[in-house]
């Protein structure tokens, strides 16, 4: 239970900006911590990590808010602040000015409370532990995934005992209201075969998905998994969903795809804009390794009759630039939530009997070989966009991977801070290649605009990128 010391009025800069202050104390989260821990969370001498942590436990706070502007609501609460306070047992949280939407009746939404300390789990492990101790291991490729499995088992998502049954779902968080509710009848058959859903935790396609399986879930009897799995240049853009009951933030985009591949089952994609693609690209840039050739990774994409031609689209955008062979390794389903599901519940055999031949654990994906290209931060910069290697003289992983950055730039640029402020001060990021990549790319994200993909449409949409 929260303890709400001060109820207070702030004004801030738009009619929502009324602010509560409060002091919230961990559940079962971080109860136990030495001294030097408590010593550590205290310090805001890095100034860095504690305005991750703010910005992170901010949209946590903002949890269901229907927007991607994430200047908009660094600005609205610009007042907000976090302090972590130390007291004989552990910590308590306390908050100024924090959305007025978080509380119900002077008490913090549990969920939401749950979510705010999931944030603080996250970055103080991998910046006072991780980052810290295994520095040089995280150059390396095995030191990576190490990496990974050490902040997922830390936010308690290995779990031991269970067989393989998390589904991963991609799709846009700007997705209309026909593609949204396909999705929740997509999770609503999963839910009833006994499947959990993984997501990016955020609004349209990754909210869908798990509000229909707890539908399907509550008629099973089943105590349902409902993963958000984010990062903090993405969380303020897309704040967790309410459904999410573990919230996990990694490091950066890169170990966020890699903890989907590594600890999902199998994925669905479902519409949706640049980001979209850009999960896409980087699943298929893994599976199109020879090393991975005979892993079984069930990938479907699917919507609603309304959808068939942007799935045409992307079919037709992934042969043109990666070839046949990259459009063999998924499946398109149009209208059919129930055979969706069937399909993965079938795989999910494969998937269990493969791990025990092999010996890799159901909890965690060791054996999938995942490039040492797709695994380090590409932080989007003008000169690095400019200089992608969009040509076919590359192996089609590679390309894969290229293009992947490609559209990593894009979603930069429409949705993090960082990105927005480099675009504004600096023009659109210019994006060249061979024209056999170049026109195809133009073709897609010409139909993102089209079709209002790229941002929740409450204005027009102004491009981040040009393509030369």
């Amino acid at each position: 239970m929260s303890e709400v010391s001060t109820l207070e009025l702030t004004q801030g800069a738009g009619p929502e900006s009324t602010g509560i202050s409060a002091r919230i104390t961990p559940d079962n989260t971080m109860e136990v911590l030495s001294q030097q821990e408590v010593a550590r969370l205290v310090d805001r001498g890095n100034e860095q990590v504690y305005e991750t942590f703010r910005r992170c436990a901010l949209a946590a706070l903002n949890t269901g808010a229907e927007t991607d502007n994430t200047q908009l609501v660094l600005e609205q609460f610009k007042n907000f602040s976090i302090d972590v306070v130390t007291q004989e047992r552990g910590i308590k949280l306390e908050l100024h000015n924090a959305p007025a939407n978080a509380f119900v009746d002077g008490e913090i939404v549990q969920g939401i409370k749950e979510h705010v300390f999931s944030a603080l789990r996250d970055i103080i492990y991998v910046n006072n532990e991780l980052l810290e101790k295994c520095d040089a291991d995280l150059n390396t490729s095995e030191g990576i995934t190490n990496g990974v499995f050490h902040i997922l088992r830390n936010a308690g998502l290995l779990r031991t005992q269970r067989t393989p049954n998390i589904i991963v779902c991609w799709g846009g968080h700007s997705i209309n209201e026909v593609e949204y509710e396909y999705s929740k009848e997509v999770g609503y058959q999963m839910g009833l075969r006994g499947l959990d859903i993984c997501t990016g935790c955020g609004p349209g396609a990754m909210k869908g998905p798990m509000k229909g399986a707890t539908f399907g879930h509550a008629k099973q009897r089943v105590q349902g998994r409902y993963i958000g799995i984010t990062e903090p240049g993405i969380i303020a853009a897309e704040s967790p969903n309410p459904i999410v009951n573990q919230l996990i933030i990694m490091p950066d985009i890169e170990k966020r795809l890699e903890a989907f591949v590594r600890a999902g089952h199998g994925i669905v994609v479902f519409p949706g804009g640049a980001g979209t693609a850009e999960e896409i690209l980087y699943i298929l840039g893994i599976l199109m390794l020879p090393e991975n050739k005979d892993i079984p990774f069930p990938l479907i994409f699917t919507g609603p009759p309304t959808a068939a031609a942007y799935f045409e689209q992307i079919d037709e955008f992934i042969g043109l630039t990666l070839g046949a062979e990259a459009q063999k390794l998924y499946e398109i389903v149009v209208d059919n939530p129930i055979l969706v599901a069937q399909k993965m519940r079938d795989a999910m055999q494969r998937v269990t009997d493969y791990r025990r031949a092999t010996h890799d654990a159901y909890y965690f994906n060791w054996v999938v070989r995942i490039d040492d290209d797709q695994q380090h931060p590409f932080e989007p910069t003008h000169a690095k966009m400019a200089a992608l290697s969009l040509h076919k003289q590359q192996p089609p992983h590679k390309l894969a991977s290229n293009l992947r950055k490609a559209f990593s730039g894009i979603v930069d640029g429409n949705v993090k801070a960082n990105g927005i402020k480099s675009v504004a001060e600096n023009g659109p990021y210019l994006i060249s290649g061979d024209v056999e990549i170049i026109e195809p790319l133009e073709k897609l994200l010409r139909s993102f605009v089209e079709q209002k993909r790229m941002k929740i449409p409450t204005t027009e949409y102004e491009p981040c990128y040009r393509i030369v």
